[in-house]
């Protein structure tokens, strides 16, 4: 057995500093495991920095003499000798000469403590009880104001290990002691220590890329902007529920309006989701859009786009027009407006991805708005829409007056349509929506695009979808042609009339995969 010096109080003088050391190690590495040299590491508290190397290494030593005060000279005439303790194979020893109680206190490596116990006069004392495991544990004594950390492994029969001059003293950890991890292109990451002497291996992750900023808009996937509404409960009261939603009101410049809901069945109020505005045709009504018996007008709700929401990352809406199913002009913009309002105050909506979509009169509609609320909407797709028997806003300054900026825009237009006039479409709708879109210029404005013509389709079937090569990348304009009449539910076997044809529409993929990049 190796006896360790332990002076009393009385008998500090004696000893007029004490050797101090830790070691702090370990590895720094990738998320997938490659190690990262040159990694800035860093003892906050000791101010002791050095870099990782080739291997991802890292090493921080240090030896130090601390100076010990000494007691009152008063105190120096309570006793006349020193004690001592000594741990082998798990058992502390312990005599002292005065009466002052020792304290026993065991830590593991990282600064747990597992065992306590406060001991009188001379004796053993059975570390087993807390020091089950290998490794390398600490024994901090402390007899009055005299204290001593000692360093030793249990190997499973809990030989000592000390150093050289038979005693090793671990320097106290400073309250909120941390390792700090600088690496070029990782995030920074600190973890706090138990001890100053300690293995520690780490993985840092790769800092993701600043989001690009832009004077209007958004980057492609951009980051979702949370709602007012994320993490609350909706105060919205229903009218009634229906099938596939609920009814709601809202008060529009003393006006009664009314609009339907349908929430994803997994709605998650702390996650923002996207948000689809359905607009309906002329003698039609919003509430065919959350149950109706299937035709080739509705085969499924909100123009197919409910069936293809399989995660629920969507919320549906939508409003109701006149009485006849038209719609009339500047005030439904501010209906429209105040309802995506009333979503954003009370459920969690991503405010960088609101799209609109309609057919025929609610295609028109769903075109007016885009000329006046870029601001609001990311993207809109229309079926036949054309550019008359509507409302357009001018130009001003004015909430619902025109605004000369770009927005994503898909159309899918049948080329033998009676109702709303192919060529009308393709030569006005279409180049008013280019002429705000083109790629934006060293000055940051948006470019005119409308000289570039699309592509067409020939032939009585199949179809063709032309994506617009000099317009903005954020502000894609899409233009589908196929050989058919007014409806919406385009498809590859020829007219309307052909059977069943409409059930295979392709129309709901392309316009999911058109929101979808956003």
């Amino acid at each position: 057995m190796k006896n360790l010096p332990f002076f009393a109080t009385a008998l500090v003088t004696s000893l007029t500093a004490g050797a101090f050391a830790y070691t702090v190690s370990g590895m720094v590495a990738d998320e997938n495991g490659q190690a990262i040299k040159g990694a800035q590491v860093t003892l906050v508290k000791e101010n002791k920095t050095t870099t990782t190397g080739n291997k991802g290494e890292f090493y921080i030593h240090e030896d130090e003499q601390e100076v010990i005060t000494p007691p009152p000279t008063d105190a120096i005439s309570a006793t006349h000798a020193p004690g001592f303790i000594s741990i082998n194979s798990g058992v502390l020893s312990y005599s002292q000469n005065g009466s002052k109680p020792i304290q026993v206190k065991i830590f593991d490596a990282v600064g747990n403590q597992v065992f306590k116990q406060t001991l009188q006069g001379s004796g053993q004392v059975d570390l087993s009880s807390g020091v089950k495991a290998k490794g390398t544990y600490f024994a901090q004594v402390t007899m009055g104001s005299a204290k001593q950390t000692i360093r030793f492994s249990a190997s499973g029969t809990y030989t000592n290990t000390f150093d050289s001059e038979g005693h090793a003293l671990l320097k106290q950890i400073q309250q909120g002691e941390a390792l700090k991890f600088v690496a070029d292109g990782f995030d920074t990451l600190s973890i706090p220590l138990g001890t100053l002497d300690t293995t520690v291996n780490v993985k840092l992750t790769k800092t993701a890329p600043a989001e690009e900023q832009f004077t209007f808009g958004y980057a492609l996937k951009n980051d979702p902007r949370p709602s007012k509404g994320c993490g609350k409960a909706s105060t919205l009261k229903a009218n009634r529920q229906v099938e596939n939603g609920e009814q709601f009101s809202l008060n529009v410049g003393g006006k009664n309006r009314t609009f339907f809901i349908t929430l994803p069945k997994n709605y998650d109020n702390t996650k923002p989701h996207k948000l689809l505005i359905a607009n309906h045709c002329m003698g039609s009504k919003a509430e065919d859009f959350v149950h109706h018996t299937p035709d080739y007008d509705h085969p499924t709700p909100y123009y197919g786009q409910q069936k293809l929401d399989t995660e629920g990352n969507y919320i549906f809406v939508a409003p109701q027009g006149n009485d006849n199913g038209t719609w009339n002009g500047k005030e439904d913009h501010q209906f429209v407006d105040e309802m995506i309002t009333a979503m954003f105050d009370n459920y969690c909506i991503d405010t960088t991805r609101v799209f609109a979509t309609g057919f025929s009169f609610g295609a028109m509609f769903t075109n007016s708005l885009a000329q006046d609320m870029q601001e609001r909407l990311r993207a809109v797709a229309v079926y036949a829409t054309a550019d008359y028997n509507i409302w357009l806003p001018g130009a001003g300054t004015g909430r619902y007056d025109a605004k000369d900026l770009p927005i994503a825009w898909m159309a899918v237009h049948g080329q033998n349509d009676g109702m709303c006039n192919y060529n009308t479409a393709k030569t006005s709708a279409l180049p008013r929506i280019l002429k705000r879109n083109g790629k934006a210029g060293a000055d940051g404005k948006f470019t005119d695009a409308s000289a570039e013509k699309p592509k067409e389709n020939s032939g009585n079937t199949g179809h063709t979808c032309y994506d617009f090569t000099t317009v903005d990348p954020r502000f894609p304009v899409k233009f589908c042609s196929w050989p058919g009449g007014h409806q919406w539910t385009a498809h590859d076997t020829g007219s309307m009339d052909v059977g069943q044809g409409w059930q295979q529409t392709w129309v709901p993929e392309e316009v999911h995969k058109f929101f979808e990049q956003f």
